[in-house]
């Protein structure tokens, strides 16, 4: 199943719902990083996450980035997502690997730790991004949006993320963003109702893995709630706008100083994306070049 996102609504318009699949751009993130098992689990949680929360953003981009600053092994956690789809992100430390939690299932709450922070920032394309933080509740990721999202927004809301990664890689990912509208929040049945059905569910992966699609996803939990799918499937990717040209122009940055001591120290240099992972690697005479440039703007 392609990777994409459903946006629906229920109760009139009382309840907000979209639903993301991100299992191939999961699985890219875990190649271009080399994930372990956990940080796969961790990285891949938090973009879904990502393109949930940018999914309710208005003006086109519009931007949502989430780091998650943990006290666990993997260190923290950044990704970048748009209204438009695309998403990238990266763990401070990649190759950490944990035994499974009590459940027997990835300890992602392990591996971030449970004290520490979850940082939310919201460019909506115009003036001062908005910014957020309130402190990690269990280190699983889903649960600290959710937080966030009560906390900073003060929008009931349920966020249920997974990732399924074996031996072969990825094969299930994404996630389920459900929220409670001032208006609908006042029907203390309807909240109970959604609150049952929601505890009820074993996760998202494993509905996945059962061959549902995200509106027959929708339909089992808010079918009979006068559910509305709206017609548009947004497709959904890892995409990163990293280029060797914004390598060059970092490189610039450093002063001509530090390029001739790459040139003749190292004969160039080399650069790498912490978003993608991908390297640029610039030669002497590219570095010569930039030196010629800051001489020409210095004149």
């Amino acid at each position: 199943m392609a990777d994409q996102l459903i946006r629906a609504t229920a109760a009139e318009g009382g309840i907000r719902a979209v639903g993301v699949i991100t299992t191939r751009l999961t699985e890219e993130a875990r190649r271009r990083h080399q994930l372990s098992y956990v940080a796969t689990a961790a990285l891949g949680r938090t973009m879904s996450s990502g393109l949930l929360l940018a999914s309710n953003m208005k003006r086109e981009g519009s931007r949502v980035n989430i780091r998650v600053k943990g006290k666990g092994p993997l260190g923290g956690i950044l990704v970048d997502a748009g209204l438009d789809g695309t998403v990238r992100g990266y763990v401070d430390n990649p190759a950490i690997e944990l035994p499974p939690n009590e459940s027997g299932k990835l300890d992602v709450g392990g591996a971030v730790g449970r004290d520490g922070y979850l940082y939310v920032i919201r460019d909506v394309g115009y003036g001062y991004p908005y910014s957020s933080t309130v402190e990690l509740v269990s280190g699983e990721i889903g649960d600290d949006i959710a937080h966030y999202l009560l906390t900073s927004e003060q929008t009931p809301s349920a966020l249920i993320v997974g990732v399924f990664v074996g031996a072969d890689g990825v094969t299930a990912s994404g996630g389920l963003l459900i929220q409670i509208l001032p208006k609908a929040a006042r029907d203390e049945s309807l909240v109970q109702i959604l609150e049952s059905r929601i505890a009820k569910l074993s996760g998202f992966t494993p509905l996945l893995q059962e061959g549902k699609t995200l509106p027959a996803i929708f339909e089992q939990i808010l079918g009979d709630l006068g559910l509305v799918i709206l017609p548009e499937i947004q497709m959904v990717r890892f995409d990163c706008g990293c280029s060797f040209d914004r390598v060059l122009g970092a490189l610039k940055m450093l002063g001509e100083a530090e390029l001739r001591d790459m040139i003749e120290k190292d004969e160039g240099a080399e650069a790498t994306c912490h978003f993608c992972g991908e390297v640029y690697q610039a030669s002497g005479d590219e570095l010569a070049q930039l030196i010629q440039d800051l001489k020409a703007e210095s004149v």
